[in-house]
């Protein structure tokens, strides 16, 4: 009996997906689990395993086909000798699939036509957003695999100096130079959603506090001297205290439901990673329970496989807090936006030399700023200070990070 393969809801949230690449042919022999394609959600590219055992009989909705709805079927297995259903069943939804532009390069001569197309799923996903054509690519990495700096290399010499003609964005005036318009991800397009209705539909407030981490860095210093396994960064001591602050402060742990504020038990604390389609949130989860070692395994981790797509969506969905990270870029402070339902997201600024007065004398101590936002539906103000209140003094007395 044939079987339909449908594109499942990854996420709750999840309405429609893009169909990144089939593992299979068809006509070839499948198992019950075995992965036969690669489905994109906006937050990751997640593999996709066959329902049954038999024949991939047909591919209804071919790879880089974007913008099929959840539980369109997207193929058949069939078994040996059976008729393959026909395509024209109420299968195959319309969907959008993303053209490559005329200036992408000829195929290569190296690769026949019809021949597989080896690419990093990172690669695939940047020529997709970019809309360059795989076929014409030749690969620089091993046994001729096309990789992230082969996009780069085709999006660079696409480029021209006239602008694309039937864009639909208003025309540049006579003497602009070029431009280039990178398509839209399903993860950015999410992503503009999502902030656009947390900054409009959440009424936000700020705190802002300064800590100081000499003895933070010293004590990073010292436990990275003592071992090679695992290098800390000052943002693993930065989980782990922003989750024991949530245990000192469990009403900043919530989030806003239309009946009732949810007070979450666990401290699940999500980390804001950059990848090249948009910011994603990666969880730790029971932050509290873990040592900054283990936080900075799992971080690191997960931002891997944030950046190369191929988060599950249990990694990334369900965090109670989010943390925002630009230290490491130089910026001194900034305010971020709410990730609902959260009702928290905490700014982190980069550590700098600072004067500051201690016992009334002036002396020059390693400053770093963190602001807060804060949903005043969930939160009010003397919550986040008490919250904010408790994380400088972790911070600020970090030992207590260790036990």
């Amino acid at each position: 009996m044939a079987t339909e393969i449908k594109l499942p809801a990854l996420a709750p949230s999840m309405t429609e997906g893009n169909v990144a690449r089939w593992a299979k042919k068809e006509g070839e022999a499948v198992t019950a689990g075995e992965i036969i394609a690669e489905i994109e959600t906006d937050k990751a590219i997640v593999e996709l395993e066959s329902p049954a055992a038999g024949v991939l009989g047909r591919i209804v909705v071919p790879a880089g086909t974007n913008g099929v709805k959840v539980d369109t079927v997207i193929g058949w297995i069939v078994q040996a000798g059976e008729a393959v259903p026909d395509a024209s069943a109420p299968a195959a939804a319309p969907a959008r699939t993303a053209a490559a532009p005329a200036s992408a390069a000829a195929p290569s001569p190296a690769r026949a036509a019809g021949e597989r197309i080896f690419a990093s799923p990172l690669a695939r996903r940047l020529s997709e957003q970019a809309g360059i054509s795989l076929e014409g690519l030749r690969g620089s990495g091993p046994h001729g695999r096309i990789v992230r700096v082969d996009i780069e290399a085709a999006v660079q010499s696409a480029r021209t100096t006239a602008p694309a003609a039937g864009i639909g964005a208003a025309a540049p005036v006579a003497g602009s130079g070029g431009y280039t318009d990178i398509p839209h991800s399903n993860t950015r397009r999410v992503i503009a959603q999502r902030l656009t209705e947390a900054k409009q539909q959440v009424p936000h407030f700020y705190l802002t506090i300064d800590c100081r981490i000499d003895r933070l860095l010293a004590l990073r210093a010292e436990a990275n001297a003592a071992q090679s396994e695992v290098k800390l960064s000052v943002n693993d001591f930065i989980v782990r205290a922003v989750a024991l602050a949530l245990k000192r402060v469990p009403a900043a742990n919530a989030s806003w439901g239309e009946s009732a504020i949810r007070q979450w038990h666990d401290l699940d604390i999500s980390v804001a990673v950059a990848t090249p389609s948009g910011l994603i949130t990666p969880v730790v989860r029971s932050a509290d329970r873990k040592t900054v070692g283990a936080i900075s395994e799992e971080v690191k981790a997960l931002a891997a496989r944030a950046r190369e797509g191929r988060l599950k969506p249990q990694e990334y969905q369900g965090g109670g807090f989010t943390i925002s990270n630009l230290g490491m870029h130089g910026i001194r402070d900034f305010a971020a936006i709410i990730n609902p339902p959260q009702a928290c997201i905490l700014a982190v600024g980069a550590g700098e030399q600072r004067p500051v007065v201690v016992d009334g004398a002036l002396a020059v101590a390693t400053v770093m700023t963190c602001t807060l936002s804060v949903d005043h539906r969930v939160v009010d103000g003397a919550v986040g200070a008490e919250f904010l209140a408790a994380f400088k003094q972790l911070i600020e007395q970090p030992v207590a990070l260790l036990v």
